[in-house]
């Protein structure tokens, strides 16, 4: 069962990629790169875990792709 944060972390890759597509990572970068600016280490955090999300459903995606 995921909790809250997850479950936030997760809808929010989702709309990314729904609203940038290929260019979601980029743009969750960003967001991370301005809270790192601003100090703002959970802000942080939860932009670098889309991140990670992001970039497992890229890899799944192209592991399915292959076969």
């Amino acid at each position: 069962m995921l909790d809250d944060n997850e479950r936030l972390a997760r809808q929010e890759a989702h709309w990314l990629l729904k609203e940038f597509g290929a260019e979601a990572p980029l743009y969750a970068a960003m967001k991370a790169e301005k809270a790192i600016e601003q100090k703002d280490f959970r802000r942080c955090a939860r932009w670098k875990r889309i991140l990670e999300i992001l970039a497992d459903g890229r890899t799944a995606k192209s592991a399915a792709s292959k076969y």
